[in-house]
């Protein structure tokens, strides 16, 4: 069993995208500005190594939740990322803003190659993820699919008044 560490000697970060921001969901543009500069590469399809919980939030947001064998394993896409693109990623993340939190995972290729890779992720924020969790009914999925793709509302469709912070409050005092 091989690893990968999380940066390349290039000052690259592998990144796992389990969401909107896989290929041909809502935010994967901002992926394909980068893959067409070089500060993306896609690296294949990857699954986390230990389960842990998925769930649809308000707007139809995935939220990845720090809470390893606990849910499932995740299917997602593994990309190597620019220092760049990985502001921007962030930014789109909502990190500074208590949205998202970017930690270590380990995930594997789906075609079951055996390599294992230390990754990076997007989860949930502690200041709200167990919460979420049980928001949820401890109902984990495995997959962000199309058809909860269309279930999500854009950043240019939601209320300029409110921040996802905001929904995600609304929805658990729900």
């Amino acid at each position: 069993m091989s690893t990968t560490p999380t940066t390349t000697n290039d000052a690259e970060t592998l990144i796992f995208v389990y969401g909107t921001l896989k290929r041909s969901f809502p935010n994967h543009h901002l992926l394909e500005t980068f893959l067409a500069t070089d500060d993306a590469k896609f690296l294949g399809v990857y699954k986390t190594v230990d389960p842990y919980p998925m769930v649809r939030g308000p707007l139809g947001v995935p939220f990845l939740i720090n809470l390893p064998g606990s849910g499932l394993r995740v299917k997602g896409e593994l990309y190597s990322v620019s220092g760049r693109a990985l502001a921007r990623l962030d930014e789109l993340e909502g990190i500074g803003r208590g949205h998202y939190e970017r930690l270590p995972a380990v995930v594997t290729a789906e075609d079951g190659g055996g390599e294992v890779s230390e990754v990076e992720a997007y989860y949930a924020d502690r200041g709200f993820a167990e919460e979420l969790w049980e928001k949820s009914g401890r109902n984990a999925v495995a997959e962000y699919l199309p058809s909860d793709a269309e279930k999500y509302v854009g950043v240019e469709a939601r209320d300029v008044e409110f921040s996802l912070g905001d929904y995600i409050r609304v929805y658990l005092q729900q």
